[in-house]
């Protein structure tokens, strides 16, 4: 269903009892009966996944799947699958200047991003109460996958302008990529940037920041918002950076102290975060969580631009003990203000 966003994101920072936007799809196989492989794999299986877990959860939107090998795969990387684990990248395809040039960008319906973007056609025919967002790995952090993550780091320095070729190749095919979610039905995408946050702010500005504000300038529009997330422990020092990008919203891992993050964050930018994923949605108790979550909510609700949410992708055996403790103390708390 189409939607103007940015009337949406205004609502959300002038609403004075606040919803969650957790990144959490994946554990939605425990209400559906399916396997990771299956889900990975199978556009209906995804699409009635975000249906249950919409229908659980008093979520301020559907987010769909947090696959950051599915763009890797199309380029011809090698992925390991699991039946209870998110798919992996092993080995990489690109080595040597010559490789990068000579590297294929490929079409978007390639291997498994069809299914993805089928699987968001579906659940925008089956979720019409909030709005729906596809996930997608961002420029850098696909280029890590493509020429192996510590590799990255070092052809920063040793062989930059391979790297640029790489990432241009990846950012023209994020960009087909994310418009094709826009035409599926999706209202936005959450782009994932993790391995940025292991740069420094000089690389950050040179290596991940143009590639990410060029996919965001071709995509973003009224009815199509961008959110960027990154997880690592040092986005405080490339903020700036990251703010360049132009996103509509923010997403911070538990790496960091929102507290100390949101004085960075403009007034008018939503940003979220950050529940740990795996330390408190899946190893965690209902009463821990809701300590925490009550905790973060006092820390930072003072700032009408906060809206809380999981630090990262909540991995798929978590508890839903806790995903529960943890709405019903975002309800509680908005409720004794």
């Amino acid at each position: 269903m189409k939607r103007n966003m940015i009337q949406w994101l205004d609502e959300l920072k002038s609403a004075k009892v606040k919803k969650s936007m957790p990144l959490l799809s994946f554990p939605g196989i425990q209400l559906t009966g399916e396997t990771v492989q299956t889900l990975v794999t199978d556009a209906n299986a995804q699409a009635l996944v975000m249906k249950k877990v919409s229908e659980r959860i008093p979520s301020l939107a559907s987010v769909s799947l947090m696959d950051l090998s599915v763009e890797a795969e199309c380029f011809g990387a090698q992925v390991v699958f699991s039946e209870d684990e998110v798919p992996t990248i092993v080995g990489k395809v690109v080595s040597t200047y010559e490789e990068a040039r000579n590297m294929r960008v490929p079409k978007v319906g390639e291997k498994r991003t069809g299914i993805y973007i089928d699987a968001i056609k579906k659940a925008s025919a089956l979720i019409t109460d909030r709005p729906i967002f596809a996930g997608v790995i961002g420029s850098f952090s696909l280029a890590g996958r493509l020429v192996d993550v510590t590799e990255a780091m070092i052809n920063c320095y040793e062989e930059p302008e391979m790297m640029k070729i790489v990432l241009e190749k990846c950012t023209d095919f994020l960009i087909e990529y994310v418009r094709a979610y826009k035409q599926a039905g999706a209202n936005g995408v959450v782009i994932a940037e993790p391995l940025t946050g292991l740069l420094s702010p000089d690389l950050a500005e040179e290596f991940s920041e143009p590639y990410i504000k060029k996919l965001i300038d071709s995509c973003q529009s009224e009815d199509f918002i961008l959110i960027y997330h990154n997880c690592g422990n040092s986005v405080i020092r490339i903020i700036d950076s990251i703010l360049n990008t132009g996103a509509k919203a923010y997403h911070f891992g538990n790496a960091i102290d929102m507290r100390e993050m949101m004085p960075h964050i403009p007034s008018d930018i939503v940003a979220m975060g950050n529940i740990d994923p795996a330390g408190e949605f899946k190893n965690g108790t209902p009463e821990s969580i809701t300590n925490v979550t009550t905790k973060l909510l006092k820390d930072c609700s003072k700032y009408p631009n906060f809206l809380i949410s999981s630090g990262c992708d909540i991995p798929p055996q978590a508890s839903w003990e806790n995903i529960d403790a943890y709405f019903q103390a975002i309800e509680s708390f908005y409720k004794s203000i």
